[in-house]
């Protein structure tokens, strides 16, 4: 698989972002061509979004001017920093570990004790963790959007959760093994919720809240936080399951909850917006329109079909986002 990954980032173009921060405007205005426009070298919408990206980098000033502090000096950031925590800590603390790291204690704790039983379970949850990250959160992520992406998959995972620790309960009292046989069904369930967001948004979404000079430093926070989480986790979490079995699961039925309503009211939707105008979610419309900014994506958009209707040509609907709509939704 690395390998895979390897020939592919072969064929990735570069960005065109960090393109124009090294001076290569050129090739930037290739790429925004070919992807954005369909080949069009004079559609405006390339024009608009190559002096958008460029008034952002100017905006944001030198790279070597920021610093960590940065990171937590303005309210924008602060928020984005706080979300940054909040993916970074709960990517290990939304109950997901337990599955990771503890399979075989949990198993046990349902009777299924053979060696070959768990290792069959554990192959079998990687490859619906596989299949749920590729082809079921990276394709819809698009479609769904983010916040939406990441409500679906903890809701889900708090719903299966609190199903699992239902049942744990019940096999502990009756110790049935059609019981038993259910817990590992939502275990599995809990595990497929968690891949749909968590896997392929854990860097993801971080990196498109943050703006250019501080993309780095909000990744690196992010890492800080999972790492910090994960060593904590598997200090606290065998010790738990030990000694309270199936009650530990209630404090991860606890978490998801509180976890669900910090998604809602606080991560914005990025999806169909360029990483300028996420900016403005964050910062404020005044971020860029003090420096001459007054049109939006969809007006570039709306004069490249003009200009095509009066080629006598056609042009193929670009759905682009509307920064209005876009703050009444993110108050």
């Amino acid at each position: 698989m690395p390998l895979m990954q390897l020939l592919g980032i072969y064929f990735l173009p570069e960005s065109p972002r960090w393109l124009i921060a090294h001076g290569e405007r050129t090739k930037a205005r290739d790429i925004l061509t070919q992807y954005h426009a369909g080949g069009d070298e004079n559609s405006p919408l390339v024009d608009f979004e190559l002096e958008e990206i460029e008034m952002a980098l100017t905006a944001e000033g030198d790279l070597s001017k920021t610093s960590w502090i940065d990171l937590v000096r303005t309210p924008g950031n602060r928020k984005r920093t706080f979300i940054a925590f909040v993916v970074g800590w709960f990517a290990q603390w939304n109950g997901v570990g337990l599955i990771s790291y503890y399979l075989f204690l949990i198993l046990n704790s349902i009777g299924i004790k053979q060696a070959k039983d768990q290792t069959l379970i554990n192959a079998l949850l990687n490859v619906s963790n596989w299949v749920a990250s590729v082809f079921v959160g990276a394709l819809m992520v698009d479609r769904l959007g983010r916040r939406t992406l990441f409500l679906v998959s903890t809701g889900a995972m708090l719903f299966f959760y609190v199903i699992w620790t239902s049942l744990s309960a019940t096999f502990v009292r009756t110790n049935d093994s059609s019981t038993g046989k259910a817990v590992v069904a939502f275990v599995f369930l809990t595990y497929f919720s968690y891949a749909i967001a968590w896997v392929p948004l854990l860097q993801a979404y971080i990196v498109e809240i943050f703006p250019y000079t501080l993309r780095g430093r909000g990744l690196s926070f992010l890492y800080l936080c999972s790492f910090s989480a994960l060593v904590l986790a598997n200090q606290v979490n065998p010790i738990a399951i030990q000694n309270l079995g199936w009650k530990y699961y209630v404090v991860f039925c606890c978490i998801l909850g509180c976890l669900l309503g910090v998604i809602y009211f606080v991560f914005p939707e990025t999806k169909g917006h360029t990483l300028e105008e996420i900016q403005e979610v964050f910062e404020g419309s005044h971020t860029l329109t003090s420096m001459g900014k007054v049109a939006t994506t969809e007006d570039a958009q709306r004069e490249d079909t003009h200009m095509e209707t009066k080629r006598g040509g056609s042009v193929d609907h670009v759905e682009g986002p509307q920064i209005e709509d876009r703050s009444n939704r993110t108050r």
